[in-house]
């Protein structure tokens, strides 16, 4: 049996630590901390989303952007203190604005293959992750942006996701708790292939499955002091999930991978028994706000948005955590706010929005699967399964 290590215990590595596993690979996951999804993966959004898959990467979303540059509670926040980094990240961003539909149509099949891949994972390892079935509603307050998002369903439709255009009547049907603030919505898109669950959770239980029935091992450690070459054998090879600190790692074996950290941030709320249906249980997407809800199971709500790109740091700005706040009181205003979580959480962004799933240009034995940005929930056992079929072919 071929030894591999996986670097990174989220939800990319917990995947492709599995896949592996299943082709008959005795498999270690080196993390540097206690547990999996401790990083970027335990509290996102929670939306596994093929209706999400627009990359950002087009003159659209460059002028909203400049719009929102000076406002500190704005969807985007950017950090203009020098970074040669930065600044060549998003030099590189402007260039693939050519690339915007045909990456958006990929990014939305990969999509639609993952979310048939990871019921067939729950299924199968009978792993319970919260899991709410009910579609995703885009909810828009702004005719152009709607009329923009008639052009973006054009490219889903193509990609196979069946998502179609809602009203208000239609729109209070699908989720009635929108009633408080129907009046500044003038439209939406809804789709029900697309659904939600707890990410940290999925890590967890596969990754109890993954000792339990496929003896992987889980490794605490730093790869600061020894570096990757402590796992490489003559052919072993090792798969690089690390999120934003595979640019690092990468760099120790003389590769150049474009990630940057993306900040974003979430809230969650536990909700009390008389909050349990003041909720919406439909998963959301506002449009106005680039923020999005999930229902966690009876007794979590969560919020998740903005992106913030200032550096590598997880510090929790309250003036970035009160517009989440905000859209919940004025959209739900009858749910308490008296036991909410914050949480921020650094997105692994390419340039192009697409993952990097590859095999070393300096060596062979190292593999890439890493950079899935925003997405990396809705991606991640799709490219699993991906570079693992990469690394037997080898």
């Amino acid at each position: 049996m071929k030894n591999v290590t996986v670097i990174g215990a989220g939800i990319t590595g917990i995947t492709t630590a599995y896949y592996l596993a299943k082709s008959g690979y005795n498999v270690t996951i080196v993390d540097e901390r206690d547990m999996p999804a401790m990083a970027t993966s335990y509290a996102n959004g929670g939306q596994l989303s093929a209706s999400n898959a627009e990359v950002w990467n087009s003159i659209h979303s460059v002028k909203k952007g400049i719009k929102w540059m000076f406002k500190e509670d704005a969807p985007l926040l950017i950090n203009f203190k020098p970074s040669i980094e930065k600044y060549k990240w998003l030099a590189k961003f402007l260039t693939y604005i050519k690339d915007r539909n045909v990456n958006t149509r990929e990014t939305c099949e990969m999509a639609i293959n993952a979310h048939t891949l990871y019921r067939e994972i729950a299924e199968k390892e009978n792993i319970e992750f919260d899991k709410v079935e009910k579609g995703i509603l885009h909810i828009y307050r702004d005719k152009r942006e709607l009329e923009y998002a008639r052009e973006t369903n054009e490219i889903y439709r193509h990609a196979g996701l069946d998502r179609w255009e809602v009203g208000r009547e239609e729109i209070l049907k699908i989720e009635p708790t929108l009633k408080n603030s129907i009046g500044t919505i003038v439209g939406g898109f809804y789709n029900a292939q697309d659904y939600t669950g707890d990410i940290h959770k999925f890590c967890v239980n596969l990754m109890k499955v993954m000792q339990e029935k496929y003896e992987v091992k889980f490794v605490k450690k730093s790869l600061e002091k020894y570096g990757i070459y402590q796992y490489l054998g003559s052919h072993s090879p090792v798969v690089i999930c690390a999120g934003v600190g595979s640019r690092a790692i990468a760099k120790s074996v003389g590769d150049d991978i474009p990630i940057y950290p993306i900040k974003g941030y979430s809230i969650t709320v536990n909700l009390g028994d008389a909050d349990a249906e003041l909720a919406p249980w439909v998963s959301l997407l506002d449009d106005q706000t680039k923020i999005v809800s999930a229902r966690l199971g009876k007794d979590r709500f969560r919020v998740a948005g903005t992106a913030e790109i200032n550096g590598y740091n997880t510090d929790i700005i309250q003036a970035r955590i009160r517009p989440l706040k905000r859209w919940v009181s004025e959209l739900f205003p009858e749910v308490s706010l008296e036991d909410v979580k914050p949480w921020a959480g650094l997105r692994p962004m390419t340039p192009n929005m697409m993952p990097i799933v590859k095999q070393s240009d300096h060596d062979k034995r190292v593999w890439y699967n890493t950079g899935h940005g925003h997405l990396g929930w809705t991606l991640s056992a799709f490219t699993a399964k991906q570079i693992v079929e990469k690394i037997k072919e080898h």
